[in-house]
């Protein structure tokens, strides 16, 4: 029922715009340069051909968790074996050369065609063709990521149909919320594809106003990251930096999270990184403190367009990146996601509430389509089990 509302959908829109029009040039004056808003998952792509070069063990020894996150997520009373989860990949998973192997589906070429007439550009022939250091730029990336995504379900839908009729929850890193929104229905795919050019060029304004930045560390039981947050903020406020900010903006794995912040905060921390006990720090390759407080001038503009457009409730459950939890109506999503913006992406969290399970319980089956396979290597480091049962299907 869910891939055939979106099916429905697709088509006639495409019957509406017409697959055989001529698609305009691009227009450099459109959209302005986009940042990128997500946190790329190149920094934990190993060199050696492994998934994982930051993988460490999830917990110490002995770790006793007494929260049970399983009991924020709505599940059906089913065998678990017999349900899937299927989540999408963010922005910096892209490669020239993704969607390729997936134009033999005749419904991914569909949703490229009507990208296309979204967009106003030839959305594949970067996808394929590159060059890379223009699929690199956020305003081509972001939407050749989330395209890619929702087409690589038609190889899913070919090759394994159940599962997808079998499936009862999504999620999605950041801009791959969005994508499983439209997966599920609950936003019109031409819809959200504009919605990603608006978001993308609100924030890019926004850091144009404060300079930041954001850095993936590494640290250990031992390692004070709170702490280390609040002093770099408080020499922000000794500088007398203007809105000085430091905090997570994205939560991994245990060990590993993303820090964001303003340039100066993030300057504090590698230079203090040994006193606050965190073993690596590596920058990502953005200008901006997204999932901040900086981000804030950005969600009004987001937020209003999102008001403009008429949003469903969900077919199936869609966890949201603020809390890890379900968003509950089409009310829910207006409220909700564009917060966003300047909240952390809580991405361990949400695999906790998807995945926690009582021992001797089975997992569901997981499917990660888009390109990259980086979720799938975080999942690996907060639950072994799930992640046995977790396939990939690349863009």
């Amino acid at each position: 029922m869910l891939f055939r509302a979106f099916h429905r959908k697709l088509h006639r829109t495409l019957r509406l715009l017409g697959t055989d029009a001529k698609v305009p040039p691009a227009s450099t004056e459109k959209v302005k340069e986009l940042l990128e808003n997500a946190a790329s998952f190149e920094d934990i792509k190993s060199t050696d051909g492994t998934d994982n070069e930051w993988a460490t063990l999830p917990y110490v020894a002995g770790t006793y968790i007494s929260r049970d996150q399983s009991k924020k997520a709505m599940r059906p009373k089913i065998d678990p074996r017999e349900t899937n989860v299927i989540v999408f990949p963010g922005q910096g998973t892209q490669y020239v050369g993704m969607g390729s192997k997936l134009l033999k589906f005749p419904g991914a070429r569909d949703i490229f065609a009507l990208a296309n007439e979204v967009l106003g550009y030839d959305l594949l022939k970067i996808c394929i063709e590159g060059p890379k250091s223009m699929l690199d730029q956020t305003k081509y990336c972001q939407p050749a990521v989330m395209v890619t995504s929702l087409a690589a379900l038609e190889q899913l839908r070919e090759e394994r149909p159940n599962a997808i009729d079998n499936c009862f929850a999504t999620a999605g890193f950041s801009l791959g919320e969005l994508t499983a929104l439209v997966f599920a229905g609950a936003i019109p795919f031409d819809k959200g594809l504009r919605l990603v050019q608006i978001r993308a060029e609100a924030m890019q304004l926004a850091s144009q106003q404060t300079q930041g930045g954001m850095a993936t560390v590494l640290f250990g039981a031992d390692g004070r990251i709170g702490e280390a947050c609040k002093e770099a903020q408080n020499w922000c406020i000794e500088k007398g930096i203007e809105s000085p900010d430091c905090r997570v903006a994205n939560y991994l794995y245990p060990g590993c999270k993303v820090l964001a912040g303003n340039e100066e905060a993030l300057r504090f921390l590698e230079a203090n990184a040994k006193r606050f006990n965190i073993r690596r720090m590596k920058r990502l390759p953005v200008s901006g403190a997204f999932h901040t407080e900086l981000m804030q001038p950005a969600v009004e503009p987001f937020a209003a367009a999102l008001r403009k457009i008429r949003i469903e409730d969900p077919l199936i459950n869609v966890h949201s990146n603020v809390d890890g939890k379900c968003y509950k109506s089409a009310g829910h999503i207006v409220g909700q996601l564009p917060k966003q913006i300047v909240r952390p992406v809580k991405w361990e969290q949400t695999l906790h509430i998807m995945y926690e399970r009582k021992q001797g319980e089975h997992f569901p089956r997981t499917f990660e389509c888009g390109p990259g396979r980086g979720l799938k290597a975080i999942l690996k480091q907060v639950n072994a089990k799930a992640w046995d049962t977790t396939l990939n299907v690349e863009a």
